[in-house]
């Protein structure tokens, strides 16, 4: 063989195996994506980040509690709550929403942005994000015998910490430290609570059955009132480029105020159907693994 060619091969091999070596440590440090299948679990936000210019699009419902039997169709034939949200990622870390929920007629405006995601080698050993957000009563209160509450007064606030880890490819869960405030807490409004402060922390928890179906469960206790909390059991599945979650709940509120305020029935006959539609509109890059995009 050829000395010049027997150089060349010896001095490749080392280098290959380099090169081969670094991507591996490269990758081991990449972050740990689909903790949760969708920026929404249930109720509740999650550290799941959108892509660059992609827009995340949800579509949240509750019925009417279980207890009104057949007769009822189960709480089907009850007043729904709906509520739309649009979401878009101004880069990989900031996102900026807007909601609407027809319960109070309530527009919300909020942004999440992540800290910092787990990563596959450890040296993150968690997901960290932010969110927070306002909204606006803007119900017709013409009916009320004393002057209907200002802008101002219908206004409310939340904020959020959501720290998140996948223990294995099947068991992930959330802890989310939350609270809510609300400008001028009035009977009219409908919220439970009277305070103006709320404070609460949420559990997410996700346990993959599938590759693409997950038992889901949310717990959110009140930690500042004796209202009742919040749980809610459901089940997530990917399909068709969507995420549908199907969950029994036992609140009727979706925006993050009104989940603190809004006041919860007991698990069992008060629990609510309920069930979401996530869509993600990818316009810039994708990521490799997420499969239901």
């Amino acid at each position: 063989m050829n000395r010049t060619l027997l150089f060349f091969i010896l001095a490749f091999i080392p280098l290959t195996l380099s090169a081969q070596l670094e991507r591996k440590l490269a990758n081991e440090n990449q972050p740990v994506e689909l903790i949760f299948h969708a920026p929404r679990h249930i109720n509740l936000l999650t550290v799941e980040p959108l892509d660059k210019k992609s827009m995340h699009f949800a579509i949240m419902h509750t019925f009417g509690t279980l207890d009104g039997g057949i007769e009822n169709l189960f709480g089907l034939d009850n007043g729904a709550n709906i509520q739309f949200s649009f979401e878009f990622a101004l880069s990989d870390k900031l996102s900026l929403a807007a909601s609407r929920s027809s319960r109070d007629k309530v527009y919300n405006v909020f942004g999440r942005y992540h800290i910092f995601q787990q990563t596959q080698n450890g040296s993150k050993p968690f997901s960290l994000s932010l969110a927070g957000g306002a909204g606006v009563n803007t119900s017709n209160y013409d009916f009320l015998p004393e002057a209907a509450p200002t802008f101002g007064e219908r206004t409310s606030y939340f904020g959020q910490a959501m720290l998140a880890r996948k223990f294995s490819p099947k068991i992930s869960i959330q802890l989310t430290p939350m609270m809510a405030y609300f400008t001028d807490p009035r009977p009219v409004y409908q919220i439970e609570g009277t305070e103006q402060f709320y404070l609460a922390l949420g559990f997410s928890g996700k346990f993959k059955v599938t590759d693409r179906s997950s038992l889901s469960l949310q717990y959110i206790p009140n930690l500042n009132t004796d209202l009742r909390n919040n749980f809610g059991i459901g089940w997530d599945i990917e399909a068709g480029g969507h995420v549908f979650q199907m969950y029994f709940v036992t609140s009727q509120a979706l925006n993050e105020q009104y989940l603190l305020a809004g006041g919860n029935g007991t698990i069992g006959d008060e629990f609510r159907l309920g069930f979401n539609v996530n869509r993600i509109f990818a316009t810039g890059r994708k990521k490799s693994d997420r499969s239901w995009q």
